[in-house]
């Protein structure tokens, strides 16, 4: 599976901003999702997760009530919305694809194949 992240950009605080990641190969279907952040002299920390189906989803307490991810399976494509953004949310998005029909995780180990990451930035 190769996953290619694009839909970042700056945008001021409030402001929203969809990512997206497409994804190649015709498994998309069965894997879980997950997005990932990375900002500058920081580790790299779980954003959300999305199970095979788009049935269940799972965020991180930082941007719940705010992010929404979502996939379609029919377009090997996930999305994560992001409303009411921070300066603090600033930081290199990254999709994942984790090979699980279970729950997704949220550590990176867990995670088989990797996009490049977009960046977000958010200005005060």
């Amino acid at each position: 599976v190769q996953l290619q992240a694009s839909g970042g950009g700056l945008v001021q605080a409030g402001g929203s901003l969809r990512v997206s990641c497409a994804a190649s190969g015709r498994t998309f279907s069965t894997y879980a999702m997950g997005w990932f952040r990375q900002a500058p002299g920081k580790e790299r920390e779980f954003v959300a997760a999305i199970n095979w189906s788009g049935g269940r989803t799972y965020y991180a307490d930082l941007v719940k009530g705010r992010f929404t991810i979502s996939r379609v399976n029919a377009e090997n494509t996930v999305y994560l919305q992001m409303d009411n953004l921070k300066p603090e949310d600033t930081a290199l998005y990254y999709c994942a694809a984790d090979r699980t029909l279970g729950v997704p995780a949220n550590i990176p180990g867990s995670y088989d194949y990797w996009g490049q990451g977009t960046q977000v930035t958010v200005s005060s």
